[in-house]
């Protein structure tokens, strides 16, 4: 199955000068945990839930000042709206990530393809592994 089909279409990202506390707004808002952050029209890293709980609130910084661009995990991972989502799964296990930006063939961010994404996307057995490899980075 093609990513397109699998994803979420509702992606937004925000820029690097953004402070946290709208970061986690937008989160609690669209139910999500994850945002991508660019810059020069370029992404560049990701702000989790996880960044935020670690990055921020356990450091004792103010969210209101604290940046995007000061807590996020540098460098991102994604997949391509034409590859199949067991490209995607092999990428997620390989990387130990939960969540994959997808991009269209002009790299411009179409949507999210998430842990959630793909187990309503393939059979149990795939989704399982997945989730196993995936959370056994965290153990």
């Amino acid at each position: 199955m093609e990513i397109s089909k699998a994803m979420h279409r509702t992606a937004d990202w925000v820029s690097a000068d953004t402070p946290v506390s709208e970061i986690a707004k937008m989160m609690k808002e669209g139910d999500i945990g994850a945002i991508p952050i660019g810059k020069d029209d370029k992404l560049i890293g990701m702000v989790t839930d996880r960044d935020i709980a670690l990055r921020v609130v356990a450091a004792g910084r103010d969210p209101k000042k604290t940046t995007a661009e000061d807590v996020m995990t540098k460098g991102i991972v994604y997949c391509r709206t034409t590859e199949t989502v067991e490209d995607a799964i092999h990428l997620m296990d390989q990387k130990k990530i939960r969540r994959l930006p997808v991009l269209d063939d002009k790299k411009r961010l179409v949507g999210m393809l998430s842990l959630g994404d793909v187990a309503h996307s393939v059979s149990r057995d795939l989704s399982g592994e997945l989730l196993r490899a995936v959370a056994d980075h965290h153990a």
